[in-house]
């Protein structure tokens, strides 16, 4: 137990280490780039108060964080309540699937932030317009996942079904849902992490409170210290969203 616990923990904390050794190293001879200890100064100072208000453009780290969750939580929803039922609708009729695939394989590749510009012509502001364009770029993992676990589905399943005479709906609830769930949340989980990956880039460019646009503030007050900061946040909180879907996809794992 014990040796197993100290192999989990000893080779995150060495890549922690070479990753400050080859930081430590590259800024010895000064420069721009702030040193590991410099940033780890302004880290202290800045989470000392992380919630702070100054005015509408001048918030904590905290605010910045949680209006940037925020957006990626009412995307990332939209595009469930969207993007699942039509998984499902593509998976069960190949009439459907075969309307709908082509047009999803044209728009999947899209870049994302292409549809920012189409968000603010529509909505005449930026915060609806990051909105959209994290359900935009959310709602194609989870159509092609949950379309490729509903029929992936064994037609055992669906012949006892037949035989049993069920609804469409108990076979999807009782059936399909049960089966497909593993696939739905590997697509819940590549959707969550490119939500977050987007509403950075989206906040730079549209502005407001929130961590794109705080990091692209400091990079305009060329303050690099925060901006390192900013990036540790942003991958830790990513992290933090794709340690919670893993765990939730053991949860409703039945590989065992």
């Amino acid at each position: 137990m014990r040796a197993s616990l100290w192999m989990r923990l000893l080779p995150p904390v060495l890549g922690l280490g070479l990753l400050w050794l080859v930081w430590f190293v590259a800024t010895l001879k000064g420069g721009p780039f702030p040193t590991p200890g410099q940033t780890w100064q302004a880290a202290v100072q800045l989470f000392s108060d992380p919630f702070y208000r100054n005015g509408p453009n001048d918030q904590g780290i905290g605010w910045n964080v949680l209006n940037s969750l925020q957006r990626v939580g009412l995307g990332f929803g939209l595009a469930a309540l969207v993007g699942i039922p039509l998984g499902f609708v593509i998976g069960r009729f190949e009439f459907a699937s075969r309307m709908l695939s082509p047009l999803i394989s044209l728009l999947k590749p899209v870049s994302p932030l292409a549809w920012l510009p189409i968000g603010l012509l529509v909505f005449k502001s930026a915060n609806p317009a990051a909105i959209w364009t994290i359900f935009i770029c959310s709602i194609w993992p989870m159509v092609v996942n949950t379309a490729v676990g509903v029929q992936r589905v064994p037609r055992d399943y669906l012949n006892v079904a037949r035989v049993l005479r069920l609804s469409e709906w108990k076979l999807v609830t009782r059936i399909l849902f049960p089966a497909v769930l593993p696939y739905l949340l590997t697509g819940v989980r590549l959707s969550v992490g490119t939500a977050w990956l987007v509403i950075v880039a989206a906040e730079m460019l549209t502005g407001g409170v929130g961590i794109g646009f705080w990091v692209w503030d400091e990079w305009n007050n060329l303050n690099v210290r925060h901006i390192l900061i900013a990036i540790f946040v942003i991958g830790l909180v990513g992290l933090l969203l794709e340690a919670a879907l893993m765990a939730l996809a053991r949860r409703f794992s039945f590989d065992d």
